[in-house]
Order: C-alpha cells, then structure tokens, then sequence
C-alpha cells in the first residue's frame, strides 16, 4: 500500500453519503520523512496521522471507520468546532448590552459552538497544494445564535519537520465572540493500541488554570497549579496523582483549560507536550492562543472507532482556544474573551510537532 491511497476508513467516508447526502472529499499530505496524515470536508476535519517508526506506519489520530460511525460518533473526533470552541454557559450571552440566546446542546450550555455547529457542516476546499490545503465556510447572521456573517478558513499544513501547522482565520461583520480549534484525540501508542492516554507523560507551561464550579464551567477564577494534580510544568506520569483531587474527580480526569505565560503563546514556543508510555513518540503543541484544555478522554467509552469501539481515556485533546465563557466573563482581559470586532480580521496558529 503506497502512502497515496486510501485506507479503508478514508475510502468509506470518500463513497458513502455523508448527512447532506454527498460523500466526503478527503484529502492525504505526506512528507519527504513519509509522515501522512489526511482530513475531510466534512467539519474540516482531521481524519488520520500516521508517523513512520522502525515497527511501520502508526496512526496517532482516533476517529472513525464510515459515514454511520461519522454521524453517530459525539466526540467531535478530529473535527474543526465554532463558532465558539468549549462552553458557553446560562443559555447565551450578553454584549453591547443586547443578549443573544444560544443554540444549546448540553441543557442551557453551547458546546462548541451549538447544535449545528461547525463540526457538523460541510467546508470548502478553498486551496490546496502539496504540503497544504484550505477549508473554509460561510457562516450566517443568526448561525446558532450568533450575530454576523462570518467567514472561516482554517489550513492543514504538513512541514518537512514533522509537523502539522493549522492556521485559523475569521471574519465577522458584527461583533461576536469567535473561537475555533481543532478536536483530534492523539494516542501516541496508536489509535488502535488499547493503551490509556494516562500511562503516558505530559508537561503543560502554565502556572495556572480556569477554575470550575460545579457544573463543570468556569467560574471566573484562576487556580494556581502549584502544589496540585494539575501541576504538569515539568515532565510527568499523568497517572500520578490521577483522580486524587476533587477538582479532577468531577470530571472524571482532566478536563481543564490551562493558562500559559502569555510570552510563550507565540506559535513556536512548546506550551504543551506529550510522551507516548514507551517514550519513541513525542507531541510538541506551540500555539498564540491564550490557554489550552486538556481533555483526557474521560467519556470516550463506546465512541465508534476505526476498528470498533473506544474505550474511555483511548486518545487525549489538547485543544488551543480563547478562555472558555469568556463572552460571561467581562472582568477578563480582552484579549482572552474570544471577543472579534466587526470587520476585524483574526488569524491564530496551532503547531503539532511531532518528534520520533
């Protein structure tokens, strides 16, 4: 099998109908170091990543084997989400005085954006070339909820560094709060391994993260890290100390936005890394976004994969965002809140470097 055709997942979703009724259209990068990795159309979504070790090719990307596992799956495995990323809490939110009430898919909280969100809509390919290509979408007035017409682009890049570079881009013509990222779950080990994500080593830069109430949503408050579970600035089992805390124990693992020093959110500082448990494959994540979730798959359990179902804790998100809420917290900084200006344009990059 050459790197250039499909795999048997790739060419399920490239046939069969997905919700719109059309087929994906999926597209495969691959490098000079025989790295390949593969996204859809469909929720601009990254499929697969497999690097290429001394045992053979290992795909570190989870997702899923067809349409059916596509549209059943509520994961959000690889997808692009928007237009807010993580939650929005009491059904909406306020600003420039009006309230605009949200979409909501988790009681009265928008997650990732609403019922319809981004996740579930059919991008362009807008470019392409041979290390990249361009999704982008036309998002309404109204979308979910949201105010303006927004445009949206984001773009795979595979470097000859191992390295798969996605660059956001947005433009509204109204004030609202835009926040996109990327949803993949990595298990280093391979998707398909078995392996909890927990028996590997994490380290996270950050001093600090978004504190929780008990609903799971941010409540206003930053935490120091230091002396805590969530203490990851240096290299570490994420085993250790797992589920001992009460913070962590309500999620079922992490599942917390972590704040770097924002001098390290440049887009080529490591904010973020990961080691497989056997230590041959590592995950660098540099970003210029503000914080960056960890979400351990806690819930996993029973997600249509590429070879039967996950298992909780099977693959790890370490999705690069604004502030969680940011649009109900207006005693945060600006620049934190996700908040785009009408006729602003934004553009974020998010770095996964992978080293082996």
């Amino acid at each position: 099998m050459t790197h250039m055709q499909q795999r048997p997942y790739e060419r399920a979703l490239a046939t069969e109908p997905a919700a719109d009724g059309k087929p994906a259209e999926v597209v495969v990068l691959t490098n000079r170091n025989g790295m390949r990795i593969s996204m859809a159309d469909t929720g601009a979504t990254w499929l697969s990543c497999e690097l290429p070790l001394a045992d053979g090719m290992r795909d570190v990307v989870c997702g899923v084997a067809d349409s059916t596992g596509f549209a059943r799956q509520t994961a959000y495995f690889g997808a692009t989400v928007g237009r807010f990323a993580n939650r929005i809490a009491g059904g909406g939110f306020t600003l420039n005085g009006q309230f605009y009430p949200l979409a909501c898919n988790e009681g009265t909280t928008c997650l990732h954006g609403g019922t319809d969100n981004f996740s579930h809509q059919r991008w362009q390919i807008r470019r392409r070339s041979a290390d990249s290509v361009t999704f982008s979408l036309q998002s309404p007035d109204g979308d979910q909820g949201f105010p303006g017409n927004l445009s949206a682009e984001v773009t795979y890049q595979l470097t000859p560094e191992n390295e798969v570079c996605l660059t956001y881009r947005t433009q509204t013509d109204k004030a609202c709060p835009v926040s996109l990222t990327n949803h993949a779950y990595f298990n280093l080990a391979g998707e398909n391994s078995g392996v909890k994500v927990t028996e590997g080593e994490m380290q996270i830069r950050a001093d600090k993260r978004l504190g929780l109430n008990a609903d799971n949503l941010p409540d206003g408050t930053l935490c120091p890290v230091a002396g805590t579970v969530f203490d990851l600035r240096t290299r570490r089992p994420l085993s250790q100390g797992f589920m001992s805390e009460a913070a962590q124990q309500q999620t079922k693992g992490f599942d917390h936005a972590f704040v770097p020093d924002p001098a390290l959110c440049d887009g080529q500082q490591t904010v973020a890394a990961y080691w497989s448990p056997a230590g041959d494959v590592c995950l660098e994540v540099a970003t210029t976004m503000p914080c960056i979730q960890l979400y351990t798959g806690n819930y996993l359990g029973g997600q249509p994969g590429k070879h039967g179902d996950y298992q909780d804790y099977a693959g790890l998100a370490l999705e690069t965002q604004y502030f969680p809420d940011g649009p109900n917290h207006p005693h945060w900084p600006d620049a934190v809140r996700g908040i785009s200006a009408a006729g602003e344009q934004r553009e974020s990059v998010t770095v996964y470097r992978f080293v082996f």
